[in-house]
């Protein structure tokens, strides 16, 4: 890597940094409906397949992370050398393909497979959508812009369990749908197709995002950074990077656990149906999880403008610890609307802590690094969190509890078990992150 003097072309704030930011966000929604829709379907695809819990947290968890995880790392570095607008639109293409192919599988097999290829679609969304929000913000703006990028989360989250328990009640009453060269598809199938297909349109609206200049980065080619300098530049930071995310992929451990599991704990321990429980758990997730969201984004200056540079990564650590008690708390009660309003503290802090933990990672890395830096911590949050989060739930109902009926005690055990660690690791890593931060901000020359 050659060095010098770089020109920092200005943040781009206009209506194409506002129209990116938008389309960005109905890319990240798309996916989380795409990729959580799953949560109000276990029933019928676990009867029609006659699988356990466990096995049917390898279709949510497992076969939809197993290529997302090991992919967003080769997609970043070919993000952060090339064109991200293209990046991005080839795999939402692909995901939205893949999303209704699971609605025509018709074994086990099958839609594992369709699942992997969903995983496979979204993984060259986000690296490159970190890399892109990071050039048209500035580093003050940027964790409010990432907090409302990750609104995602929440209102996809949200309107996977609101949408996917209302095609699937409305297809269960109103009988199977028939498709000609496809034949009959089960309700469950049906909400698959449905909820894909939106993805086109939105292939449309990212063909004509434009790609911004890069800020504070050296021009491709011959002083590009190549993979020892980002592999020389994480060395020289591990403690800072390992603190945050470690303690961020345990808090996804806990978050995918809960998005995974909590409406069918509505069903089993409640006796809710699939759409009731799937329209209140989805609203209390879009306006509870938005609010955490936000919270957490613009909660930042204030605190960095008090003397705390480290800001970002001090709210996660705070974070960690207020999540501890709603969510081990929450599933233990006997009371349907006490259990539904304990979701909501448990849905604020699920969705509070993931745009400071991206900001965070942003501000003590390199420009042309921080997708394929973005995409090392989604490989760890994913292969902790998305990978093993639901099954780590469904083990401890099939393997230490043994039995449907014990989900509770299974949610219930999984905050005590991650909580205290994240926390640990968090306050560990504060003093070294601002060590960070002040050396990348030096080389960076801003």
């Amino acid at each position: 890597m050659t060095t010098g003097s770089v020109a920092i072309p200005r943040p781009v704030h206009s209506a194409g940094a506002l129209y990116a930011l938008l389309v960005l966000l109905l890319a990240y929604i798309l996916s989380f409906i795409d990729r959580n829709v799953m949560a109000v379907l276990i029933g019928p695809i676990r009867a029609d397949f006659a699988i356990s819990d466990f096995q049917y947290s390898l279709l949510h968890g497992f076969a939809f992370s197993m290529f997302y995880i090991f992919l967003g790392l080769p997609i970043a570095r070919l993000a952060d050398r090339g064109n991200r607008k293209w990046v991005v639109t080839v795999g939402v293409f692909f995901w939205s393909l893949m999303t209704c192919v699971c609605g025509l599988t018709r074994s086990f097999s099958t839609l594992f497979l369709a699942r992997i290829g969903v995983g496979v679609g979204e993984a060259a969304l986000s690296p490159p959508a970190y890399s892109l929000l990071s050039d048209y913000f500035s580093a003050d703006s940027l964790p409010r812009a990432m907090a409302i990028y990750t609104l995602g989360i929440t209102i996809g989250g949200g309107l996977a369990y609101i949408i996917g328990g209302a095609v699937y009640e409305y297809f269960s009453v109103q009988g199977a749908l028939s498709l000609p060269l496809v034949g009959e598809l089960r309700p469950w199938q049906t909400t698959f197709v449905i909820v894909g297909l939106p993805g086109f349109v939105l292939v449309l609206l990212l063909s004509v995002m434009v790609e911004p200049p890069r800020r504070g980065a050296l021009p491709v080619g011959a002083n590009d950074y190549r993979l020892t300098d980002v592999a020389a530049h994480v060395r020289q930071h591990w403690q800072a990077y390992t603190s945050l995310i470690m303690g961020v992929s345990l808090l996804a451990v806990l978050g995918y656990g809960t998005m995974a599991w909590y409406p069918e704990f509505l069903v089993r321990s409640h006796g809710m149906n699939r759409a009731d429980a799937g329209a209140q758990f989805g609203l209390i997730f879009i306006v509870a999880g938005s609010i955490g969201t936000l919270l957490g984004g613009f909660c930042v200056r204030p605190l960095q403008a008090r003397g705390y540079p480290d800001a970002s990564m001090r709210l996660i650590l705070v974070i960690a610890l207020l999540w501890l008690l709603p969510a081990s708390l929450g599933p233990l009660f006997a009371d349907s609307r006490f259990a539904l309003w304990a979701a909501v503290p448990i849905v604020f802090f699920l969705n509070s802590y993931f745009a400071l933990a991206i900001a965070a990672l942003q501000n003590i890395t390199p420009n042309r690094m921080r997708a394929q830096i973005s995409a090392l911590m989604l490989f760890m949050t994913n292969l902790l969190g998305l990978a093993l989060g639901p099954s780590a739930v469904a083990a401890l109902t099939d393997f230490v509890f043994v039995g449907d009926s014990y989900l509770a005690y299974s949610l219930s055990l999984l905050p005590v078990l991650v909580c205290p660690l994240a926390a640990l690791l968090l306050a560990w890593g504060l003093k070294y992150y601002r060590i960070a931060l002040s050396s990348t901000a030096r080389s960076s020359g801003v």
